[in-house]
């Protein structure tokens, strides 16, 4: 009875460890490489936590009904945390680790707006090159450009509101250029994504690339050709 509670108490002070590793950095109570430190090793101790607490639960299941649903809630709570660490792991090891994802590799749209927003970021504006680009062919070969039977005017319409929807910051509208900049903030860390989208009218309507880049991390783990992808077929949906 007492090591489970114990055990709980200590798995409640790893829990809010790990989930404080983001928000600490978020909030500038820490820098970024103390974050990643305290989730590391926050989900080293989790992943330890949640297979003692499956020992323990066989061990200890005729200790009474206390005991085992302490020992229940320490392994949902460490499985949680275990789990959230292995999926992230998994999903930046199954990606190449770029952070600059276009549907133009050949004439990436360009921020023009977001420059002076992306300053003092480790990550430059400019498209990251051919590198890149080769990475982003092998890996994510769906990412294309959009083509719509609508005009454009009526297109970026469509692309404002679904900006807004997603709660993402909306930084420029240049309708002359067709041009539409925003910023996603990220949960749980605050790291910021910026977009920029062309708009240009062709035969058939009008024709939408999307460009989507980190401020700060040399790999993605393929957020950003996420988030082109679901953007894009959310604005075919919206607009046909």
């Amino acid at each position: 009875m007492k090591f489970a509670r114990v055990l709980l108490y200590f798995t409640f002070f790893v829990a809010l460890i790990f989930l404080m590793s983001g928000y600490g950095y978020q909030w500038n109570i820490w820098d970024l490489g103390t974050g990643f430190t305290l989730l590391r090793y926050g989900a080293y101790t989790s992943i330890g936590i949640f297979w003692i607490s499956l020992v323990s639960l066989w061990f200890l299941r005729k200790s009474g009904f206390r005991a085992v649903s302490y020992l229940v809630i320490v392994l949902i709570l460490s499985g949680v945390a275990s789990g959230t660490a292995l999926y992230w792991q998994q999903r930046a090891q199954s990606v190449p680790a770029i952070h600059d994802i276009t549907t133009d590799l050949q004439t990436p749209p360009e921020f023009v707006a977001m420059v002076r927003l992306r300053a003092d970021a480790p990550n430059p504006p400019e498209y990251s090159g051919e590198e890149t680009a080769n990475a982003q062919r092998e890996a994510y070969p769906e990412i294309e450009p959009l083509q719509l039977n609508e005009n454009v005017q009526r297109v970026m319409d469509e692309a404002v509101m679904l900006i807004v929807d997603r709660e993402w910051e909306l930084v420029a509208i240049n309708r002359q250029e067709g041009r539409i900049e925003a910023t996603e903030n990220l949960a749980w860390f605050g790291f910021k994504d910026d977009v920029v989208l062309r708009f240009t009218e062709t035969e058939e309507g009008t024709r939408v690339d999307m460009r989507s880049k980190s401020r700060i991390g040399r790999s993605d783990v393929g957020v950003n050709a996420k988030r082109i992808e679901q953007f894009l077929n959310d604005l075919r949906d919206r607009v046909e």
